[in-house]
């Protein structure tokens, strides 16, 4: 691969169009990417780019972009985590092997080809994990006796538009909240948590037990 070392094209991505509106997640990487900068005296940022799609799919536009400023500009892509960059080890190894751009992670500044091909490899199981403990935390919770849908007292007074937003919310939260909750941490546990890791609610706030607990009922009723 080429190298370049002091121009740079930061790449951050969020998975859900409600992670990318509340900021949900891009704060932490900002700062990870931040601290790798400052680390390099006079890195430049070509560019700042952000997207909001799933790890998992390898057609993004922004990461294209992204790339083609890297080949245009002569920069490295930077990530904060290999994750962000894909879910997908087929689309990592191929980027490995592109000898036309360079990327570097900030998390892993040091590793190896060989060490980031098996951080993708477990990225994209880690994918497939947190799907099977999201089904394993709501079919957990209907054989304790929750009832799934029906009414909630907490939301018969908001509309339709308010609503919306705190389910898509609460679909934001659940990969990372019903994993930890089916470990049997408390619901201020997982806040604590969620916090330390900087995530936040869509008002750019820390998360608290009630919050969180009106956030997972609200992902047990059924959308209108």
């Amino acid at each position: 691969m080429v190298t370049y070392t002091d121009r740079y094209v930061l790449y951050r991505r969020v998975s859900t169009d409600e992670q990318g509106r509340s900021g949900l997640g891009l704060e932490a990487q900002k700062r990870d990417l931040d601290l790798y900068l400052a680390a390099r005296e006079g890195a430049e940022v070509v560019a700042d780019l952000v997207e909001v799609a799933s790890g998992g799919k390898s057609d993004r536009p922004v990461l294209t972009e992204a790339l083609a400023l890297c080949r245009k500009q002569k920069a490295t892509l930077l990530v904060a985590k290999l994750d962000r960059l894909s879910r997908n080890v087929a689309f990592v190894a191929t980027l490995l092997e592109d000898k036309s751009v360079e990327f570097v992670v900030a998390s892993l500044p040091q590793a190896s080809r060989f060490e980031l091909h098996l951080y993708a490899a477990l990225a994209e199981q880690e994918r497939t994990f947190i799907s099977q403990r999201t089904k394993a935390a709501l079919d957990a919770a209907r054989a304790r006796g929750v009832k799934l849908g029906g009414a909630r007292p907490h939301l018969a007074g908001l509309n339709e538009a308010k609503k919306q937003r705190v389910r898509e919310e609460a679909e934001a939260l659940a990969p990372l909240a019903l994993p930890l909750r089916a470990q049997g941490l408390s619901l201020r546990a997982v806040c604590d948590r969620l916090n330390a890791a900087g995530v936040r609610t869509r008002n750019g706030k820390p998360l608290y037990a009630m919050k969180l607990r009106n956030l997972l009922i609200a992902l047990e009723t059924p959308a209108a």
